[in-house]
């Protein structure tokens, strides 16, 4: 038997009655504590709750997992964890092992930091886009970048996890995964954050001394924000309720406000470069061809592709509009280069 059993997100008080029966029953307890830390105390509340054997789980082995499903062919097994136990994509792979090898598995729930940092934040939950994980290492902060600014263009929240080392008991500053953010925007030019951006920094949700601190990122950059854990969430679209709820829930050194309204598709961005390129190189070139009626034809169509392109992307057909305007692109340069003239583009 596996039992994968939720700790909860305020320490031992919040494991479920059911799982507190279930762990002082098995055979053998595995606590990982890679996702998140365990305080003293109560890492030993949960062991003094244990009869069986007691194992830290380092992320190495239950990522592999072999260890943890041998013994569950034989004996009780409990994978204890912080939050809910499928939080962590791992341990729903390991679920999925112990069923293919023809191991009985169990499941106690529990609450989750994700779903209660929203709450306690006063956001709606199914405002909430894809989850994005920031790591120490400034080139791994592309992709959240680019989650952010999926999440804005749909008006959506985005939550950002701060790297956490379970080994080296480091935990990265919600400053430090902000200043990279930014220098990431410089490099990416899509407008999706600024210091003037609102964001959110909840931190040791569901602990006694939590803390909710939000504001424009330059009102951030000088604040304490206690102890970790720490995560990030950039709002989208707000909603009035959401708004009001934050400025009670939390301390807010500025007004909450819209992320998303500055936010713009890469496609309307590109859009507004390329129109008024493509139809500027248009009118030098007509000249040139003023008495060539044979070349008329084309130079209209190149008119029609680039009023296209504004229509189509009136009409959220973003992909349609960048062939439109692509085309008219390609006739134009076609007209330049049999003159004599460069390529605008």
């Amino acid at each position: 038997m596996l039992s994968f059993v939720g700790l909860g997100i305020s320490g031992f008080e919040s494991i479920p009655i059911e799982g507190l029966d279930i762990i002082s029953k098995a055979d053998v307890v595995y606590l990982e504590q890679f996702t998140s830390p365990i305080g003293k105390s109560d890492l030993d509340k949960i062991q003094n709750s244990i009869k069986g054997e007691f194992r830290p789980a380092k992320r190495w082995l239950v990522e592999d997992g072999n260890e943890i499903l041998e013994m569950a062919k034989e004996k009780d097994v409990v994978l204890l964890s912080y939050g809910d136990p499928y939080i962590a994509t791992t341990h729903i792979e390991l679920r999925t092992r112990a069923i293919e090898n023809k191991t009985q598995t169990r499941s106690i729930h529990a609450s989750s930091s994700l779903t209660s940092m929203i709450g306690e934040c006063g956001l709606h939950f199914y405002k909430v886009g894809r989850i994005a994980t920031i790591m120490s290492e400034m080139k791994s902060l592309t992709t959240p970048y680019y989650v952010i600014y999926k999440n804005l263009i749909e008006g959506n929240h985005t939550i950002l996890l701060l790297e956490y080392n379970q080994d080296k008991n480091f935990f990265l500053d919600p400053k430090n995964a902000l200043k990279g953010l930014l220098e990431t925007e410089q490099g990416q030019r899509r407008k999706v954050l600024t210091e003037s951006s609102y964001v959110i920094v909840a931190s040791r949700i569901g602990f006694k001394d939590q803390k909710i601190i939000s504001g424009k990122i330059s009102s951030l950059t000088n604040i304490d924000f206690g102890k970790p854990p720490h995560t990030v969430i950039i709002p989208g679209r707000l909603h009035f309720t959401e708004s009001d709820a934050l400025k009670l829930f939390g301390k807010c050194i500025d007004k909450p406000f819209d992320n998303s309204e500055k936010t713009q598709k890469i496609s309307i961005q590109m859009m507004k470069k390329y129109v008024p390129m493509v139809r500027e190189a248009l009118e030098e070139i007509e000249s040139h061809y003023k008495d060539q009626k044979e070349f008329q034809v084309i130079l209209e169509n190149a008119e029609l592709y680039i009023n296209d392109a504004e229509k189509f992307l009136e009409d959220d057909q973003d992909e349609v509009a960048i062939l439109s305007i692509g085309y008219a692109d390609g006739l134009v340069d076609a007209l330049r280069l049999a003159k004599g003239l460069e390529p605008k583009m």
